[in-house]
């Protein structure tokens, strides 16, 4: 796997206590849904980072609706006015991804802000609702939401039922005690004898039950286990109930920075393509399959990317080495036998 996405962590100047006492009870106050303001500053405008705690260099980027973009939208969206954004941020949100602001109710993170800026491309009102991971795909189905901008991974399995435009690039990785000697290196061989955590209902999940069959058929151990935040993971983590941790490597990167100065600090033990051994996995924008919306979806991300604040949107998060080209709709995805 691309080696190159194993970068230093995501924020600066954020102690581990600081980080996480100010995420735990900034979620704490959040509710089902978070449908505050989404753009600031004069018309015309989304400032990204803005209420990050520190997660990103607060960026403001001038934004204004592309009609010939809009006039691809289905007409009931283009009646409504709004861009209703799902995030699955509940419980405890995963900085610097998706997580409540410094203000204790608005979303914020690279996530929230993309669709902040694609409904401002589309000369909507971005109207975000938080919920969690399960749920999220929930509110697709049944039309509460009209898209997802929540780190969703391409699958194969998940274009039964949902259309993408894709935005970044997806790479899985393991953390671990800094003081652990133990490394990925790309082989699930590694993981035997191994005591993994991993988010529910989430593709890596579906990657590591997966590698678990692989090593059972050969006799080997590989246990899974589950909690319910990102705080208790970290426990886990500190007190060797587990041995490592696998989720999305902005996330893991966030982390081992965070907890750099600390008495536990933790690092990053390789990565893999969140689409398995051979596709780069790839995060989108994900809608109702036939939704009509894929298309105006990657469209706004492209006039983004090629007038540049898409770039600066990255560079805000400190996540420009997930850069891709260009947004594609329905890509290649995690294959049918892995997904």
């Amino acid at each position: 796997m691309p080696s190159q996405f194993s970068r230093p962590g995501l924020v600066r100047g954020l102690t581990a206590v600081t980080a996480t006492l100010t995420l735990a009870g900034s979620l704490a106050a959040c509710g089902g849904d978070s449908d505050a303001a989404t753009t600031s500053g004069p018309a015309g405008t989304v400032t990204v980072g803005q209420l990050s705690n520190g997660a990103a260099e607060p960026t403001e980027l001038k934004v204004s609706e592309v009609k010939s973009i809009s006039a691809e939208l289905p007409a009931s969206v283009r009646k409504s006015g709004k861009l209703v954004i799902g995030v699955g941020a509940l419980p405890s949100g995963s900085a610097p991804l998706n997580f409540v602001g410094s203000d204790q109710k608005t979303l914020t993170g690279s996530e929230p802000d993309l669709g902040r800026l694609v409904a401002a491309v589309l000369g909507l009102k971005p109207e975000l609702r938080n919920s969690t991971w399960e749920n999220l795909f929930v509110g697709l189905d049944s039309g509460r939401n009209d898209v997802a901008f929540s780190n969703v991974t391409v699958t194969e399995e998940r274009k039964k039922k949902y259309e993408f435009a894709s935005y970044r690039k997806d790479d899985l990785a393991f953390e671990v005690p800094k003081k652990s000697t133990w490394n990925f290196d790309g082989d699930y061989e590694n993981l035997a004898g191994k005591t993994v955590t991993v988010g529910a209902g989430t593709n890596q999940e579906k990657i590591l039950l997966e590698w678990k069959a692989k090593l059972a058929k050969e006799g080997k151990k590989l246990t899974v286990k589950y909690f319910p935040d990102q705080n208790a993971i970290s426990l886990a983590l500190r007190s060797g109930k587990v041995d490592a941790y696998l989720g999305p490597n902005p996330a893991v990167a966030y982390r081992t920075r965070q907890t750099a100065h600390t008495p536990d600090p933790t690092r990053n033990a390789g990565t893999f393509s969140g689409a398995g051994e051979t596709v780069q996995g790839l995060i989108a924008a994900t809608a109702k399959k036939d939704s009509g919306l894929a298309k105006p979806l990657a469209d706004a991300l492209n006039h983004l990317i090629e007038n540049g604040q898409y770039e600066k949107w990255l560079a805000a998060y400190n996540l420009s080495n997930e850069a891709v080209p260009k947004a594609e709709i329905n890509p290649p995805g995690l294959p049918l036998d892995n997904s």
